[in-house]
């Protein structure tokens, strides 16, 4: 068994607010989280979303839960309404167990999220 909790952070953007393009994106970015760092759905104990408020068409989370992960805990919640922020943003936190140290991870930002973690590595 892993010995540390972690979390990962990630994010990416939509160009429409539809439950097509959110599927897909929220499905490429925890695909590309997992994959960048070694994990498994058993890894996994839970994942919080957030979504800006132009994006009301789905939730984030119902497009998690079709890529098998419907028993890892879940929840969306609405990101803060800050001026001149990213629009159409869809964040992501992942609490896991990993072997991997803080320095390790691989945090995941995407489309037009690239920009806003361009401190941290990978």
């Amino acid at each position: 068994m892993p010995t540390a909790v972690r979390a990962l952070r990630g994010a990416t953007t939509v160009d429409e607010d539809t439950p097509e393009q959110i599927t897909e994106r929220v499905q490429t970015l925890l695909r590309t989280l997992l994959e960048r760092n070694g994990l498994t759905k058993e890894d996994l104990i839970s994942i919080l979303f957030t979504a800006t408020e132009d994006v009301v068409s789905m939730f984030p989370a119902a497009a998690a839960r079709a890529t098998a992960l419907g028993d890892v805990p879940l929840i969306c919640a609405r990101e803060l309404s800050v001026k001149d922020a990213t629009p159409m943003c869809l964040r992501v936190m992942v609490h896991c167990y990993t072997d991997r140290s803080r320095a390790e991870l691989h945090h995941v930002y995407l489309e037009g999220a690239r920009h806003l973690r361009d401190d941290l590595p990978a």
